[in-house]
């Protein structure tokens, strides 16, 4: 048996003569690393590669290469393949960490690493330095580790690129198809709204044409109400959606003015009241009247206000509820003051409830969209009221009233939301 044995050559011609002498005598494998795209030019015009292409034609020796990617590599190997059943393999990585050297190996028993010298050189001789030769078991092994190591990287890099070109293409497909949803619920809110309009005008004449009021009931006023109510409810479904869509594109609109908070409370406790929907007497509704004057668009204001009142009857009414308003003025604490159109001073308003209290399911989940356990809302309203609160420089919160220790009854939520006190 041939004791191995590992060799410095310090001659390159020598090299050269050794490096083509292995390659032709390749009859399995052969391995080359080369760490620069200069060290593949020079090989390939000293004979090299054609070697290794001509072992992997007619021996069909399996010849495997790695180096940084260029695109004369791509056309050699391109070439090279398209002439073979048996093509040369190489994988391109950006670049070949450790190493300054060009290794080959052969058939796992035998390795030449050539140190380069000057990569600027175009011809073999003159670009490298000191060569070892090796048929030492463990040397060469340790060579053949280094290389298979590498190839798997490559592997692991060609296998996450794929993945973020497929990734990049779900995201692409996701955003065109989120697009023509929002497209669509735009178009199709706008369209929803204009028959709405002329369909409430027209029932409320016919209502008073017939002569129908709460005291003088007849079936077709009561067939009216019906009506009513309904286009009510699609015409605040298609302003919902239309607020949505307006809050996801970022074209929501504030329309702001100097008001007294206290109106727009009391405006809406009293359509609470008037409402045709509302059939509990028992409701009662505690608010002690407070003027607090706030900047803001008056009309989302009492949008929000209105919503939360409803969703508070909506969730009280078999209890023949009880519904609380507060309003209480506050310092901002010190990393809030950058609010918008805030002096440091906010007002908090607190509905609370004694009805059902939150799902602790949504109460995470509670101001995203569609966030409802309830079949009769679209689970928009308090998505639309955190946004609005929010591009007035506000903040909007839920608890249940059994995490709150200064409240008695321990039954039903409550909702906040702070809004800047007006400066003038």
């Amino acid at each position: 048996m041939e004791k191995g044995r590992i060799e410095v050559i310090e001659n390159s011609s020598e090299a050269k003569d050794a490096y083509l002498s292995i390659m032709k005598a390749a009859r399995e494998q052969i391995m080359i690393i080369f760490p620069t795209v200069a060290a593949f030019s020079r090989q390939e015009k000293m004979g090299a590669i054609k070697l290794a292409k001509q072992a992997a034609r007619e021996r069909n020796v399996k010849v495997r290469i790695l180096m940084p990617t260029h695109k004369l590599v791509e056309r050699s190997v391109q070439s090279t393949n398209q002439a073979s059943h048996n093509p040369v393999d190489v994988r391109c990585i950006e670049q070949i960490p450790g190493t300054h050297a060009t290794i080959l190996v052969v058939d796992r028993k035998v390795s030449l690493v050539m140190e380069i010298k000057d990569d600027s050189k175009t011809d073999f001789v003159g670009a490298i330095g000191l060569s070892t030769y090796s048929n030492s078991k463990a040397g060469v092994l340790s060579y053949v580790s280094i290389f298979e190591s590498l190839w798997k990287l490559t592997e692991l890099h060609e296998t996450l690129k794929e993945a973020n070109k497929q990734l990049s293409l779900a995201i692409k497909e996701l955003k065109n198809t989120d697009k023509m949803q929002r497209e669509f619920i735009n178009v199709a809110a706008h369209e929803l709204r204009t028959p709405i309009q002329p369909i409430l005008s027209l029932a409320e004449v016919l209502r008073t044409e017939i002569g129908y009021d709460n005291k003088n009931s007849n079936r077709y006023g009561q067939l009216m109400d019906v009506i009513i109510r309904n286009a009510k409810r699609l015409h605040r479904l298609s302003e919902a959606l239309l607020d949505v869509t307006r809050i996801e594109s970022g074209t929501l609109k504030l329309n702001k003015e100097i008001f007294d908070l206290n109106d727009v409370i009391i405006n809406a406790i009293d359509d609470l009241l008037l409402s045709s929907e509302l059939n509990n007497e028992g409701l009662q509704i505690l608010y002690q009247p407070t003027n607090v004057f706030i900047e803001a668009d008056k009309g989302r204001i009492s949008q929000i206000v209105s919503n939360l009142l409803s969703n508070a009857f909506k969730f009280t009414k078999k209890y023949s509820g009880i519904i609380s308003i507060s309003v209480e003025q506050k310092s901002k604490r010190r990393s809030d003051t950058d609010g918008i159109g805030g002096n440091g001073q906010e007002v908090e308003i607190c509905i609370r409830d004694n009805g059902d209290g939150i799902d602790p399911d949504i109460l995470p989940t509670l101001f995203d969209k569609f966030t409802s356990k309830s079949f009769q809302g679209t689970g928009l309203g308090l998505f639309i009221s955190k946004n609005i609160i929010g591009a007035h420089g506000g903040k909007i919160w839920a608890a249940n009233n059994n995490e709150d220790n200064n409240v008695e009854n321990k039954k039903g939520a409550a909702l906040y939301f702070t809004l800047p006190i007006s400066k003038r």
